[in-house]
């Protein structure tokens, strides 16, 4: 707790662990925490009002329901069976272009990049959902999905999302854990359009929504991948999607409102959190995304160039869903520039008697080459020095 200037402002800080509390949790804690101050303001004891359910019934409610392993039958049993074909034969890590090389132990050391995504891109991604029967969420999916496709060179990536877990209003004003990840998983070509691409992500997200009770630390266990204490097992990119409104208080002398604080803490290579934005009359606003990464693995200004080129994706989307996913440029007109006209400006004029519909080849210029020059180096390649000859 800290006061500010003439001791009229404070910072109380609140340290939970995650065992005990999710981002839900903060509501019901907040209010709480306010009942008691004008409470005792006015000289009063707080009223708690007893809750219908404890966490302790949520616990044995799901452990009666979902069975046990070795029930065949059981609730458990089949969404594990679910899970075991889902994820079957998934790569162990997902290789983004980074600018350092993955540690042995990741240090967990993270930074934050926050990007946005314009009003017209928002609306333009409500109707292309709507279009393909899908939800906002599932079409952002998609797109960082090709995103992180084109950038890995990999057509089978997976992305982790936390799902709430509260599936009934009992449970709304109780604080505690409820919290689950599921591990979405997409499997598509190059050649494949961003529609189909929905339709896909569509039918494998359902799925696994509809497979969520399974927790996550459990998944790892059955499913055993390749552990490291460098990655985080099964995914290391997460997309989360943020709805919990941030709110002002007005109590008796007092004016409270929530503090922005950065932990520095990446618990993945990148996080990817998406805010919908609205206007007064409820209509898109915007998206507000923030990029939480590993600082072990990646520069800020890599960071800023994964944002910009994921909101390139999204815009392209919404002008054409259509699209084919691996014609979506994902570079900016500087960066094309370099490699076309710098890097892979190799443009050779050949002499005038070589010309369409002569019998040169590429094979034979070779050959000429190594007639003329063949103990000059053709090919280096790290130590090694390879003539012509």
């Amino acid at each position: 707790m800290g006061a500010g200037s003439g001791g009229s402002e404070f910072v109380v800080v609140f340290v939970v662990h995650h065992i005990a509390a999710d981002g839900f949790s903060m509501g019901p804690l907040t209010r709480d925490v306010m009942g008691a101050y004008v409470a005792r303001a006015g000289g009063e004891e707080p009223g708690w009002v007893p809750l219908a359910v404890q966490y302790a019934d949520y616990a044995l409610w799901q452990r009666a329901v979902l069975g046990s392993e070795s029930e065949p039958d059981s609730l458990l049993s089949q969404q594990v069976a679910f899970w075991r074909s889902a994820l079957a034969g998934l790569p162990d890590q997902l290789d983004l272009p980074a600018d350092r090389v993955r540690p042995v132990v990741a240090s967990n050391r993270g930074a934050n990049v926050v990007f946005s995504v314009d009003a017209g891109v928002h609306r333009g991604l409500g109707v292309v959902a709507r279009e393909l029967n899908a939800s906002l969420f599932m079409v952002v999916h998609s797109a960082l999905a090709v995103l992180l496709s084109r950038l890995s060179g990999v057509d089978d990536v997976a992305v982790g999302t936390p799902v709430a877990g509260r599936g009934e209003a009992a449970l709304d004003d109780v604080i505690g854990m409820f919290v689950n990840t599921l591990v979405l998983r997409t499997v598509f070509g190059s050649d494949w359009s961003f529609a189909d691409v929905v339709r896909d992500v569509r039918e494998r997200d359902l799925g696994a929504f509809g497979h969520a009770d399974v927790p996550f630390e459990r998944l790892v266990e059955v499913l055993n991948p390749a552990r490291s204490q460098g990655r985080h097992p099964l995914f290391q990119v997460m997309l989360s999607f943020q709805n919990l409104e941030r709110t002002s208080l007005e109590l008796p002398g007092l004016s409270v409102s929530a503090v922005e604080f950065d932990a520095a803490v990446a618990k993945f290579d990148v996080q990817v959190t998406v805010t919908e934005l609205f206007d007064v009359d409820g209509g898109p606003a915007g998206l507000s995304a923030t990029l939480t990464y590993a600082t072990d693995l990646f520069d800020e200004s890599t960071m800023v160039l994964f944002g910009e080129r994921f909101v390139r994706v999204l815009e392209s989307v919404v002008a054409d869903s259509s699209v084919v996913v691996g014609d979506i440029g994902v570079l900016g007109e500087v960066e094309r520039s370099v490699v076309v006209s710098g890097w892979n400006d190799t443009v050779r004029v050949l002499d005038s008697g070589v010309g369409v519909g002569s019998d040169v080849t590429l094979a034979s210029l070779f050959v000429d080459r190594v007639g003329v020059s063949s103990d000059a180096v053709a090919v280096v390649f790290g130590g090694e020095r390879l003539s012509y000859g």
